[in-house]
């Protein structure tokens, strides 16, 4: 199933997308609720339903304006290096560990929203990422049982603010300023992608510019392996958010002089099977509020 969270004229629903239209689930059921949390809960749910989808009204997506799948993410951990060639154009030795960090609720935004690039540095970076939603929590899961704990695969731009990433050893500052991390729209269960949502081609561009092209099979660590490390340290609560790293292509990167996005342009990230993210770049003095431009 492909499911998009959005908003319409009768509020912030769920629907299944099919095709280019898309069915409200919530109208058809209210346990549904506003965000996937309700389907998360209530594995069985979506089933019961399965026979009013085909029948049911469906509305254009174009009239959806996308929300967060999750609104209220309890957890938002990040892997920093897990694709080769993104480890050797930043300078950095492939880790026997994964680089991991967290952001918080403010950093994160809907696609379709405002990238807002901050009052205090011009060098704000895209990052093209398969993130997935936890489903089942748990600790200590293993690698042969982790897929049973993934909800679905969504797409993230990590955006990334490079000098203020660089100012200590800890990547928090760069990857936390407000209204910098873009998720969704769609979001797709596992059936819906190859095991793990490898080989899925990802990209991230600028109008016709292609600034990232990869596959992500080139993850250093899959899915199975990232939820049975993370699951070691901490335990996984359902509607938790994993983003797992980006592929070279990154505007610090280029040569012979470094790629920023600016104000005016449109950053898309797109993941073959998922779907397009895509995010007007704007100042900071031009936002008047979350995610609202002048």
């Amino acid at each position: 199933m492909k499911y998009l969270v959005g908003e319409t004229a009768g509020g912030t629903s769920v629907f299944a997308v099919i095709g280019g239209n898309a069915v409200n689930l919530t109208a058809l059921d209210p346990n549904v609720g506003a965000d996937l949390m309700g389907l998360i809960a209530q594995p069985d749910l979506i089933d019961s339903l399965s026979g009013q989808i085909a029948n049911a009204p469906r509305v254009s997506i174009d009239e959806i304006v996308p929300a967060l799948p999750i609104a209220a993410p309890g957890t938002i951990i990040c892997m920093g290096l897990n694709y080769t060639d993104h480890i050797k154009e930043g300078g950095y030795e492939i880790p026997e560990y994964p680089a991991l960090f967290m952001r918080g609720k403010n950093s994160i935004m809907a696609a379709g929203q405002p990238m807002v690039r901050p009052a205090c540095s011009e060098q704000l970076d895209y990052e093209a990422e398969l993130m997935l939603i936890v489903g089942k929590g748990g600790r200590h899961i293993s690698e042969a049982d982790a897929l049973d704990h993934v909800f679905g695969y969504t797409v993230f731009n990590d955006g990334s603010v490079r000098n203020y990433q660089r100012k200590t050893h800890q990547w928090t500052p760069g990857k936390n300023f407000d209204d910098t991390g873009a998720i969704g729209p769609f979001t797709v269960t596992q059936d819906e992608v190859p095991e793990g949502a490898s080989g899925l081609k990802i990209e991230s561009r600028v109008g016709t510019e292609i600034l990232q092209s990869s596959n992500t099979a080139n993850m250093i660590w899959g899915v199975r392996k990232v939820i049975a490390t993370i699951s070691e340290y901490t335990t996984l609560e359902p509607g938790d958010l994993i983003a797992l790293g980006t592929p070279p292509g990154v505007g610090h990167a280029k040569k012979p002089n470094p790629r920023w996005l600016k104000p005016g342009e449109t950053v898309e990230i797109e993941i073959e099977g998922i779907g397009i993210c895509a995010s007007p770049v704007v100042d900071e003095q031009d936002v008047t509020s979350k995610g609202a431009a002048v």
